[in-house]
């Protein structure tokens, strides 16, 4: 068992199991969750403040950002990323989960279809849509999950909420009733929902039967550490060699601070910066010389020659790193 590791920060990208396509769920192992996967690199790691970006449901593989110790303070600059799914959808049955696990609870005939037709319909779902979660989620109603209303047996009512569906390519078209697409999102789209309303789009009904992500933001599964890797890697007391630096492929812009700066910052005070091109309320990420990340600020004002930026800290990280360089 590698010795515990509580000075661990960082981003560490996780590539979560999932069930295979074509799969019988039934005669598949239990799948871990998302919160499985933090717990068991809260024990490899010997760190207790680990967070993720967002989860993914059981049946789900792919890209699971983890943000160990410090980066936790970030979570919520992940968590607006964007996502890309492979997923496989077969029609003809609905499950009440809109997933492979779930109990079917719908059935209906196919219709012939065809590529052409498909495609069609695929391009009438992209855009900014209105798309009603599934019951079995994460989302709270009253400070409880959803999920855990549905199996109670509670009527659960869930309202439609704006999602942007920025490309919805088909892959494959398995006849009679299996397709293959690749869906590039905003956060808070649920791919099962899609798998839902095209399935009735398309003159059925539907469920989802395969999903891997296969990217979160910059994030992608190439650059994924299976958990055998990880284990491995903790038995060798060299899990911090897999982290990315925390505030790593923030979508953000970025500025240099010098000490003076960084001080009056880290105080609570604003500071004038040099940024000709960012509005008021952006937020911005601030570097030592290393390009070590130091915190988050906002612009708070611009000054009148259009150049310079009243700024104060949104998150300060520098306190809590072990080394700051400064000029």
């Amino acid at each position: 068992m590698p010795q515990p590791r509580a000075d661990v920060n960082g981003l560490l990208i996780v590539d979560k199991p999932g069930l295979p396509r074509s799969a019988d769920p039934a005669a598949w192992p239990k799948l871990p969750t998302s919160h499985d996967i933090v717990q068991r690199v809260r024990r490899l790691s010997g760190q207790r403040r680990i967070g993720h970006t967002g989860t993914l449901d059981p049946m789900a593989g792919g890209v699971l950002v983890l943000c160990l110790g410090i980066a936790t303070r970030l979570v919520e600059y992940y968590q607006g990323h964007d996502k890309r799914y492979l997923a496989e959808i077969t029609l003809g049955a609905e499950t009440d989960t809109y997933d492979a696990l779930g109990a079917v609870t719908n059935q209906q005939p196919v219709p012939d279809l065809d590529s052409q037709r498909i495609e069609a319909v695929l391009r009438a779902f992209t855009g900014e849509i209105e798309q009603k979660p599934p019951i079995y989620s994460a989302l709270k109603q009253d400070g409880e999950s959803l999920h855990r209303k549905a199996r109670r047996g509670e009527a659960v009512e869930v309202a439609a909420r704006p999602v942007t569906i920025y490309s919805l390519e088909l892959v494959t078209w398995t006849p009679p009733a299996r397709l293959l697409v690749r869906v590039h999102c905003s956060a808070g789209t649920y791919v099962r929902s899609l798998a839902h309303d095209l399935g009735v789009a398309l003159g059925t009904c539907a469920h989802l039967s395969y999903l891997r992500r296969e990217a979160v933001g910059n994030f992608v599964e190439q650059n994924a550490h299976t958990l055998d890797e990880i284990e491995d890697a903790a038995k060798r007391n060299e899990l911090t060699a897999l982290l990315r630096a925390a505030g790593d492929a923030l979508d953000l812009p970025a500025v240099v601070l010098d000490v003076a700066g960084a001080e009056r910052i880290g105080h609570g005070q604003k500071v004038w910066l040099d940024l000709p091109t960012r509005p008021t309320g952006d937020l911005i990420q601030a570097h030592d010389d290393h390009a070590q990340l130091l915190g988050i600020l906002r612009i708070l004002q611009r000054a009148e020659n259009g150049v310079g930026a009243l700024c104060k800290a949104e998150k300060w990280l520098a306190p809590h790193l072990d080394q700051v360089h400064l000029s």
